[in-house]
């Protein structure tokens, strides 16, 4: 034997007794996290499995009209559900199936191929049965059968105001318009009810059980008043029929506060038959009147000739020479007409709706007044209306480096720069409200608990003078009322507006074959009650100017509503004429 000590322990030995410490190490490390560390997530964990916990949505708020009859309210309702776990039982299965078809109206044989597919988890049999017919299935007692509380939206003046309102989908979050803007106050609190189950996720009978209650969403009341929608609903379809246009939008709103009393566009949703598949339903959800743009043609005018006067650059009675075009640099403008009609001041300018004459008030107005006159009207930025997509329109400054002269003329006739009609309209109701711009305005008041918010009418800037405004109204009223046969006349009433215009924009320029046809205005002119848009693109059939298309639109709507708030006539009828 050797003097020295054998090593009995070779090169593999220690390799795997270092392994195994490594192991025990990690083990330990990990245990002293999970009973350590992670103790409190793990309990909850934990607590979460032995105590199954079912969450109840809230009820939705409801939306109103500015009436406070709802648009959108929700109703409660049950989702069925069977135990397939429980459902292993064939015998008792068979029965609860047979007794819950005749409940549901179904057939009992595919409730049970659905509630035997598996021997565990839960099957959703029917969601949304009404509150009644839910406590009568709850009432039956059956064998694996449960309910969980829940709620469906429901429209009781049906299909108005599609766009506007929005729809909520199968998780109760809003998908468009109301319902997603104001998704937060609508939603409420979804509650939960906790019961003690059993490894196989089964509740334990007389084991501990707590709720906690949801809490109700808040109410969101609209400006928008039901019967003026349905009205201008039914005036925009019949147009759009009439004219062979593809879509349009009609606005109506408060000129004094910037409430809007309608806001209706086509096509459009129809929430009682949503199909959420439907390719095209991104094209009947947009609301049309706050998320596209278009140029707003000889409307705008009345903005252009609202700074030469307020200006002092020229009176009603101030005129230029008209020969039916203006040179513009390389550029050469024409009147709609092709005609020069000599000497003509502002107000036949106005009614006659030349461009040159507005090229004219540009030069007078000159092209740092111009665009800053612009923007206060509200021209190139949004109306702030708290309405989801809201655009803020086009339009190049002097400070641009691709802006031109020929902007300017162009523009000061609505041309080469784009708006939304909500702007347009924002707009124009100065005009009837002293001159100040008001912020539209759509949601009028919002309760949540015990709390209420009212939205008060904003002034946002004083556009023009008083005196201005007065004056351009009355120009306004002098292009409907004294033009012979105008479409936008209303019987028994003074009516102040303007027609508009323009060639529909293509990435090349202009479609020469296609028009955009607008009309803005007030009424009753003495004392102006709404002020209303009407905008029908592409129209058809031979008829595409303002005039001929959206004037007598305007009309029709004017009437209705006139009619509805029950406004007296403020023209008296013509004289009759005895027979002998």
């Amino acid at each position: 034997m050797s003097g020295s000590r054998p090593d009995h322990l070779t090169w593999r030995h220690r390799v795997m007794i270092s392994l195994m410490a490594a192991v025990f190490v990690a083990l330990g490390v990990r245990l002293v996290q999970i009973q350590v560390l992670d103790h409190g997530e793990y309990l909850i964990q934990a607590t979460r499995t032995r105590l199954g916990a079912v969450d109840v949505p809230a009820p939705r708020g409801a939306i109103l009209d500015a009436t406070g009859y709802p648009l959108a309210t929700s109703i409660d309702t049950f989702d069925v559900y069977i135990d397939r776990y429980l459902w292993r039982d064939r015998a008792k299965a068979f029965t609860a199936a047979g007794a819950l078809a005749r409940l549901l109206g179904t057939g009992a044989d595919s409730l049970l191929t659905v509630g035997t597919a598996s021997d565990s988890g839960d099957a959703i049999i029917q969601r949304d049965i009404a509150y009644a017919m839910g406590e009568r299935v709850r009432t039956a007692e059956l064998w694996g059968v449960h309910l969980v509380p829940s709620s469906v939206r429901v429209y009781p003046e049906g299909d108005i105001a599609g766009q506007l309102v929005g729809f909520v989908g199968r998780d109760h979050e809003g998908l468009w318009g109301i319902e997603a803007d104001y998704d937060n106050v609508l939603r409420g609190r979804p509650g939960w009810i906790s019961t003690e189950r059993d490894p196989l996720g089964r509740p334990i009978a007389f084991g501990p059980r707590s709720e906690r209650a949801p809490t109700d969403g808040g109410e969101v009341q609209l400006t928008i008043d039901r019967f003026m929608q349905a009205i201008v609903e039914q005036r925009l379809s019949e147009a759009l029929e009439q004219y062979k246009a593809p879509s349009g939008s009609i606005l109506v709103m408060d000129p004094r506060t910037g409430a809007i009393l309608a806001m209706a566009s086509r096509p459009t949703v129809n929430l009682s038959t949503i199909d959420l598949n439907d390719p095209n339903l991104s094209n009947l959800v947009r609301n049309r009147a706050v998320t596209d743009l278009y140029e707003p043609g000889s409307v705008f005018k009345t903005l252009t000739t609202a700074a030469a006067l307020d200006m002092g650059k020229v009176t009603p009675d101030s005129t230029y020479d008209d020969t039916g075009a203006v040179e513009v640099g390389d550029y050469t403008i024409r009147n709609w007409d092709l005609i020069g009609h000599g000497v003509v001041d502002v107000r036949t300018y106005l009614q006659k709706s030349l461009n040159t004459g507005a090229v004219w008030l540009s030069d007078e107005i000159g092209a740092r007044a111009f665009y800053d006159y612009a923007a206060r009207f509200g021209i190139g930025e949004p109306t702030h209306v708290g309405l989801g997509g809201e655009a803020e329109g086009l339009m190049r400054t002097p400070d641009d480096p691709n802006w031109y002269p020929v902007d300017l003329a162009t523009n000061s006739y609505g041309q080469g720069l784009a708006t939304t009609p909500l702007q347009v309209l924002a707009a124009v109701s100065t005009f009837a409200s002293e001159g100040m711009l008001m912020r539209p305005f759509i949601v009028s008041k919002v309760v949540t608990g015990d709390q209420v918010r009212v939205f008060q009418p904003v002034a946002v800037r004083q556009v023009v003078s008083p005196a201005t405004a007065r004056t351009m109204l009355a120009l306004m009223r002098d292009v409907v009322e004294g033009v012979p046969y105008h479409g936008a006349r209303v019987p028994g009433y003074s009516v102040a507006g303007k027609t508009g215009t323009t060639l529909v924009s293509i990435p090349t320029g202009y479609d020469l074959d296609t028009t955009i046809a607008s009309f803005a205005g007030f009424i009753p002119y003495e004392a102006p009650a709404v002020s209303i848009l009407v905008k029908i693109d592409q129209p058809g059939g031979g008829l595409n100017l303002g005039g001929e298309v959206a004037a007598p639109v305007f009309a029709k709507v004017a009437l209705d509503i006139m009619n509805y708030l029950n406004v007296p006539p403020t023209k008296k009828p013509p004289a009759q004429v005895a027979t002998p």
